[in-house]
């Protein structure tokens, strides 16, 4: 694990609640990989509300329930270390790749 000094980068990928790799919820496959990479963060926030490619609102309101609320993965750590690890995310969870 990396301790910042200094500057770092953040990126932040947005995905679906329900969203699957290999039956494991995609948020936490990618914040296992950023673990295994050594990067210096990684935390997931569930969305309330959102929408995405399909222009649908999800909600977490009563009276509109979604089973798909947004899901924000934010990955810190030096700008280099971030760079390196982007091509993992392009090459396994892009929409080409799924």
């Amino acid at each position: 694990m990396t301790r910042l000094h200094g500057s770092a980068l953040r990126v932040t990928i947005f995905v679906g609640e329900c969203d699957t790799h290999h039956h494991k919820p995609l948020y936490s496959e990618i914040v296992h990989r950023a673990h295994r990479a050594g990067l210096a963060g990684a935390s997931v926030f569930k969305g309330i509300e959102g929408f995405g490619a399909s222009s649908l609102i999800h909600t977490s309101r009563l009276l509109s329930l979604s089973e798909d609320l947004p899901v924000a993965i934010v990955i810190v750590d030096e700008e280099a270390r971030i760079r390196a690890f982007l091509p993992q995310l392009d090459a396994h969870w892009s929409p080409r790749g799924w």
